[in-house]
Formats: C-alpha cells, sequence, structure tokens
C-alpha cells in the first residue's frame, strides 16, 4: 500500500489536528512539520516525533503533500512555493486573502495535474451529507443557516463573512449548483472595526430563498442549517450531528389549548469526524489521482460570494456611519434656528 508522505505548515489549533489525524490516517505519513514560530513548532514535532523545519524550502524535499494550515494572509504565497516543487496542497478555507491570488492559484491548479483541496470542511460533515441525501427525493422552498460563535474562540485573523459564514456558502453553493441573481446584506462590528455579525439572504434563479447568519459576538456556538421544503422540514445540527424531518404537521385546538402534531424522522447521523474524513479524502485523491471533492475553483466561487457580502455590508456600514454623524449637525442646526 502506497504512503503519502505529508507534512503540516501551521501548529495552531488546526494545524494541531492536521497533525493528529494525520498520525492515525491509513495511506498517510505525517514526516515533518513547519513553523515560523521555532518553540510551539518544535514542541508539536515532539509530541509526534518528527522533524520539525523552520523554513518551508528544508521541508518539501521529504513531503508529497503538505496540510497548509497558516493565517489566511500567508496562503497565496505558500500555496504557490509548494506548487512550484510539485507537492499536492490542501489549503485551508478561504482559499486565499483576495480573490485575485484565488484566480491565479484555480489557474495552477487547473493545469498543474496536483491535488489542490479547499478545507471546507463541512462538506465532509456526516450531517450535511445525511441531509443531502434526504432532500434528493424533495423541492427546498427557502434554507436557514446559523454559524454562531464566542468571540474569544473564534478566529480574529479575518472578519465573520470570511471565518464562518464562507462554510455556509460553500454548502449553499453545492446544495443548489448555481450562482444567485440577488443578494441582501447587513452586518455590524463590535471589536476593531472588523465585521462580527453578518446576516444576508441570497435568491437563485429557480430557488430556493436562502437566508444566512454568522457571528462571533454571541455566548453559544451554533452550527445548524434548517430546510423548509415542499414535502417536509428538515432540521440538522451540524455540531451535534443531528437530523430531523417533521412531516404531516397538523395543528388544532382542544379546550381552549393549542395542540401540534407531526411525524417526526430521526435520521442516524455516523459519528465520524470530519476532519478525519476530509484529510483521508485529500489522501485517497492522490494515490488514486482523481479530482478532489472541493476544488480550488470551489475555494474561489465561495470567496466571490463572501467578497460581494463582504463589500454591500462595508457600504451598508458607511452609510449608517454618515447617518450617525449628520444627527448631531441637524440637531445643532435646530438649536440655533430655535
Amino acid at each position: 500500500m502506497k504512503q503519502i508522505a505529508v507534512g503540516v505548515i501551521g501548529t495552531g489549533t488546526m494545524g494541531q489536528r492536521h497533525c493528529r489525524v494525520y498520525s492515525n490516517l491509513r495511506r498517510a505519513q505525517l514526516v515533518g512539520i513547519c513553523d515560523v514560530r521555532r518553540e510551539a513548532g518544535q514542541q508539536i514535532a515532539q509530541e509526534y516525533e518528527v522533524p520539525f523545519y523552520e523554513c518551508l524550502d528544508d521541508l518539501l524535499p521529504h513531503v508529497d503533500a503538505v496540510s497548509l494550515v497558516t493565517p489566511t494572509p500567508l496562503h497565496y504565497d505558500l500555496a504557490i512555493r509548494c506548487l512550484a516543487q510539485g507537492k499536492h496542497v490542501l489549503i485551508e478555507k478561504p482559499i486565499s486573502e483576495t480573490l485575485e491570488q484565488a484566480r491565479a492559484l484555480t489557474e495552477i491548479a487547473e493545469v498543474s495535474g496536483l491535488v489542490i483541496q479547499v478545507g471546507h470542511i463541512e462538506r465532509f460533515n456526516p450531517t450535511f451529507t445525511e441531509l443531502k441525501n434526504v432532500l434528493d427525493h424533495m423541492t427546498p422552498l427557502a434554507i436557514n443557516l446559523r454559524r454562531l460563535s464566542p468571540y474569544e474562540s473564534s478566529n480574529t485573523d479575518v472578519d465573520v463573512v470570511l471565518d464562518l459564514m464562507i462554510h455556509d456558502l460553500d454548502l449553499v453553493l453545492d446544495l443548489t449548483q448555481q450562482k444567485p441573481v440577488s443578494i441582501h446584506a447587513y452586518g455590524l462590528t463590535s471589536f476593531n472595526e472588523a465585521i462580527d455579525h453578518a446576516a444576508a439572504t441570497l435568491v437563485f434563479p429557480s430557488g430556493p430563498l436562502v437566508t444566512l447568519t454568522a457571528s462571533r459576538v454571541t455566548e453559544q456556538k451554533v452550527r445548524s442549517i434548517e430546510i423548509t421544503a415542499l414535502e417536509a422540514y428538515l432540521e440538522g445540527d451540524l455540531l451535534n450531528k443531528s437530523v430531523l424531518v417533521h412531516r404531516h404537521t397538523i395543528g388544532e385546538y382542544r379546550n381552549n389549548n393549542y395542540r401540534q402534531e407531526s411525524i417526526v424522522e430521526r435520521i442516524h447521523v455516523p459519528g465520524f469526524e470530519p476532519l478525519f474524513l476530509e484529510l483521508q479524502s485529500f489522501v485517497d485523491c492522490i494515490v488514486a489521482g482523481k479530482a478532489p471533492r472541493i476544488s480550488a475553483r470551489d475555494g474561489l466561487s465561495a470567496l466571490e460570494l463572501a467578497t460581494t457580502i463582504r463589500e454591500i455590508i462595508h457600504e451598508q456600514l458607511i452609510r449608517v456611519n454618515k447617518t450617525r454623524e449628520l444627527k448631531p449637525i441637524l440637531t445643532n442646526s435646530i438649536q440655533t434656528l430655535v
């Protein structure tokens, strides 16, 4: 059985998870760790008994593939260097910081013959997989997605659209297989002038109507997807791995009390770890020489949609701020006239 020599670049929280999974993955062998933070990188390398490399160019000759798990602004330059050396790359989402970088990476990926996979991990969530299976014979009318987190546990090197909402944007694009014809978005800032809470509505040519909420200022972690279909109402909990299907709901008043009954089907969701499935798929694609489930173009599509939403929100915030600045001026003018 062919073993793929893999290196992990970046040993933050997510990078450490990649190391853990690779060390237990069939057909993969973790052979090295790279990080500019020498002390942190050496500690993780020692834990997994693999060499530590402070310089990327020293790691690359020893690997067939890498997981790129660094802050988003570093994705493009590091990915280009890995691809230039003929290495397969899994890039954590978002694919890059800018659309220009994402387009360039996509062009290179599609002619390279290499596996370039983008880490939209929720596509590998068993809950999402089971939801898609149930939807196969249904007509979705509306989809509501919520992704909420406390600020302290969030990634703050990008705003909430690129950190959280982009996950659900990728899921929506996968479910609909089309681009929206209309987008409405609103947001607010709480810390450091970045978007911390965002809401968006997407209208698609042939449906469904999609609403998304992403926040990193809540005290509860929520990962939910609710689908109103012609045939049923579906609830998916991506965090706790559950799918409920509500059918034939009947509501009636009895003795001045409202009572609602429905048939609720609980779908079995396998207890697999999404990251395990994601990295196993990456390695299997390398071995089999096939295209990854989430390609660079998929990553580009999600980033394009996220960028549009961010631009709409920024325009809205500018208008709100101008209105706030105008109010004191108007108040002063009225007082002067009086």
